[in-house]
């Protein structure tokens, strides 16, 4: 008789623009060989970002199409931008038994917890606003100084629905510890 294989878990990664999240989350998807899930944007392409890695580049107007066919677990409009996750690479992943980590705004979080309960959500603070505010200031996006208080405004908006709808919260000041208690956090759960 063949064993059934173990359903996956699904890990939800968010936290404020600057405060380190994708480092933390492509450090753990290396350590423990996690199915990182691939976002689509409405937005741009970024200079060396790749379609399909980095996100799935999409018009509006497909957007919109996968959203009225529920092909998003969670989406969400960022500055102007439509962001989503992709229903089906994550189920998938998930019914093969792996452990599938989304990389999402508080927004999308929540959406995520209320249609699969059994998410684990860790939210990724910064030691201080002021740190948060220089690591953005650093990230140099060529945004000017309203850009940026727009995204300290909407940080500060974020932490504090995170500590609302959030099980887990990992301070991100020394960045070996952060990732090292995300994949403690993560491994505690795929034993379950």
């Amino acid at each position: 008789m063949e064993m059934s294989k173990r359903q996956g878990k699904l890990v939800v990664v968010s936290g404020p623009s600057g405060v380190g999240k994708s480092t933390i989350v492509r450090q753990a998807v290396q350590r423990l060989g996690l199915h990182l899930s691939v976002s689509a944007t409405t937005r741009p392409r970024g200079a060396g970002e790749t379609d399909g890695k980095d996100y799935s580049f999409l018009s509006k107007d497909e957007f919109q199409r996968r959203l009225a066919d529920g092909a998003f677990l969670e989406h969400a409009e960022v500055f102007g931008n439509h962001y989503g996750t992709p229903r089906d690479p994550v189920e998938r992943a998930m019914a093969d038994g792996q452990t599938v980590i989304l990389e999402i705004d508080v927004q999308g979080g929540v959406q995520v917890k209320a249609a699969m309960p059994e998410a684990v959500m860790i939210f990724i603070l910064p030691p201080r606003i002021d740190e948060l505010l220089r690591r953005i200031e650093a990230r140099n996006r060529g945004e000017d100084e309203q850009a940026r208080q727009r995204r300290l405004a909407k940080a500060e908006t974020e932490i504090a629905a995170g500590k609302l709808h959030y099980e887990f919260f990992v301070v991100n000041d020394v960045l070996d510890k952060a990732v090292r208690d995300v994949v403690n956090i993560i491994q505690e759960h795929q034993n379950q």
